[in-house]
């Protein structure tokens, strides 16, 4: 009775949180000050918003209309199209708590990755619509389409100011310039990354050219 109970307790827990990404994304520096300092927020929503993200990526790939998304499958990777959103975001997550740990950044790595997952509400929000309405319009009709998919992108991009706005405690000059140096770390990041694997691949190369040579020579 207690599990059913705690259990039950849990879910609607999970709802709320998941419902309060409505009002982060129409009251963004309230929103995302209570996300994390009232603790309105969860991983798990910030997980169900990321998952619901690469669906609207994915769904859009498949069921948009030809005339605003042609799609040549053969060539299409959807591992590709979910490290897009998954991978950028990762190094957003750690370049930007990297950055602000040294410069008195109030937010945690796990606030950072909450608040960044809530600020993509808007995506999935306008693109599930976006895709059905893109079956109904002809191209003449299709400057619509353009500007509320470019909305979507656009009004992520600044909660995503805004939320780290205030999980920081940031003005709003400081935030902009950390964003710029959040980006530029990202940067270095792949650098690196590529530095990284280009070795590894290298040196894995080398021992397969050697073993084949002790193989051959035995």
């Amino acid at each position: 009775m207690l599990a059913s109970l705690k259990k039950k307790e849990t879910y609607e827990h999970y709802l709320e949180t998941l419902k309060f990404a409505l009002y982060c994304i129409t009251h963004p520096l309230d929103g995302f000050w209570d996300l994390t300092h009232e603790k309105r927020g969860s991983i798990a929503a910030a997980n169900t918003i990321l998952l619901l993200t690469l669906l609207a990526n994915l769904f859009k790939l498949q069921y948009t209309s030809f005339l605003f998304n042609q799609v040549y499958w053969p060539e299409e990777n959807l591992l590709i199209h979910i490290a897009s959103i998954v991978f950028p975001l990762a190094l957003w997550c750690v370049g930007n708590w990297a950055l602000t740990t040294l410069f008195n950044g109030k937010g945690r790595l796990n606030q950072i990755y909450m608040a960044t997952c809530y600020a993509l509400t808007p995506y999935p929000l306008i693109q599930f619509p976006l895709i059905i309405l893109s079956n109904m319009v002809t191209v003449d009709e299709g400057a619509f389409y353009t500007v509320l998919s470019g909305l979507s992108i656009v009004w992520a991009a600044l909660l995503i100011i805004s939320a780290m706005m205030q999980i920081h405690e940031y003005s709003v000059s400081k935030t902009v310039l950390f964003t710029i140096a959040t980006i530029f770390a990202m940067l270095v990041m792949v650098f690196i990354l590529l530095i990284f694997f280009s070795m590894i691949s290298q040196g894995v190369s080398y021992f397969i050219s050697l073993i084949r040579e002790i193989l051959f020579r035995m």
